[in-house]
Order: structure tokens, then C-alpha cells, then sequence
């Protein structure tokens, strides 16, 4: 299931997000999910600390997901609304497969934790340009449930952060390009 593009730079050049609410099976097999992650551990990472892990949440462990979320978001918002206890019901059983990830940066280093936070942000970019190179959309989201200690608690400790809910899988619908920055907004030349 490989993109048909010219280059390397052409499938740069039409990576978008897939709306993780839109993506349908069939999502990447046990191997090709190993070449994504595998892909995304070739990330710029200064001293060699490796401060990001991935844990993948199986197809058959969505609806224990989708109880912790409701449980965090009850303990947190006990006045919590139906549609709102809906939602992260939702949330947890989007996309065929997902994959969460943490920036685990390494206490003590010399190297700052904004670096360290930054290769856990680029290793994410590199899973989802390897999931785009297999012919797959991939969905980057954090939200309420990257922010709460008890979800985080669920797949890191202490000290790391989820730095994003990966979802993957196969567009159920035409993805639309959306609204772009102009270049010459956001590029400048120094010229102190």
C-alpha cells in the first residue's frame, strides 16, 4: 500500500493530518506499524537520549481506554455532561490503530528539556511521514486527555508528558488541503 509518488520531496509535499474520526480500517499490519515506529526513532536527538517512547494501544484494549478517560474526566469535571462523557468514548475508539505518544525527557542531562521536548515533536513528524509514505493517514491529537495526570499516569509516570495521540488508519474520506501560511509571512531573510 505505498504511495505512487515521483520523490521523496513529492511525498513531503502531500503529507496532510487525517481527521482521526474519518480514518477506517484497514490501518498498518503488526510489521508495517514496526516500520513506522522504527522510522520514527531516526529523529534529531542531541546526546543521544532517546527522550520520546511510544506505547500502541490495541484494537481489543480501546474500550478499558475509552473507561479511564471517562473515569479522569469524572474525577476532574464530576458535573461532566452525557455528550461530554460521549466524546471520550469517541476519542478512544477512533482510527484502527493508535498509538500514544510521550516526551520522557532525561532528568539531569545537559541537554535543555525544551530540546529534549522538541525530538519528541520531530519524532511524531517522522512517524506520520512514514505513515503517509505506507499509504495511510495519520491523525496527531492531544486534548484534554494529554493534559490529565491520571491518563498520563495510564502509560508514563512521573516527569513525562503525552505529547500526542497518534491515530492511524485508512481516509474514509477525500482529505481536503487546507489554508497554508504564505511564505513570504512566515520566511525572512536576517540582514543585520
Amino acid at each position: 500500500m505505498f504511495n505512487d509518488l515521483s520523490s521523496p520531496l513529492a511525498l513531503l509535499q502531500t503529507r496532510r493530518s487525517g481527521k482521526p474520526r474519518d480514518l477506517i480500517a484497514p490501518g498498518p499490519d503488526d510489521a508495517q506499524l514496526r516500520q513506522i515506529l522504527e522510522v520514527a526513532l531516526r529523529t534529531p536527538d542531541h546526546g543521544k537520549l532517546a527522550p520520546w517512547r511510544f506505547v500502541i494501544v490495541p484494537q481489543d484494549k480501546r474500550a478499558a481506554l475509552a473507561d479511564l478517560l471517562e473515569t479522569a474526566y469524572r474525577a476532574e469535571k464530576p458535573d461532566a455532561g452525557r455528550l461530554e462523557i460521549e466524546a471520550m468514548h469517541q476519542f478512544a475508539h477512533q482510527a484502527p490503530t493508535l498509538v500514544v505518544a510521550l516526551s520522557t525527557p532525561v532528568a539531569g542531562s545537559k541537554i535543555p528539556v525544551w530540546e529534549q521536548e522538541l525530538s519528541a515533536g520531530a519524532a511524531i513528524m517522522n512517524l506520520l511521514h512514514a505513515t503517509h509514505a505506507l499509504g495511510f493517514a495519520g491523525g496527531w491529537l492531544t486534548g484534554w486527555p494529554s493534559f490529565n495526570d491520571d491518563v498520563r499516569d495510564a502509560f508514563g509516570k512521573d516527569g513525562e508528558k503525552i505529547a500526542g495521540f497518534v491515530f492511524i488508519g485508512t481516509s474514509g474520506k477525500p482529505q481536503e488541503e487546507r489554508p497554508r501560511p504564505e511564505y513570504d509571512a512566515i520566511v525572512s531573510t536576517w540582514d543585520r
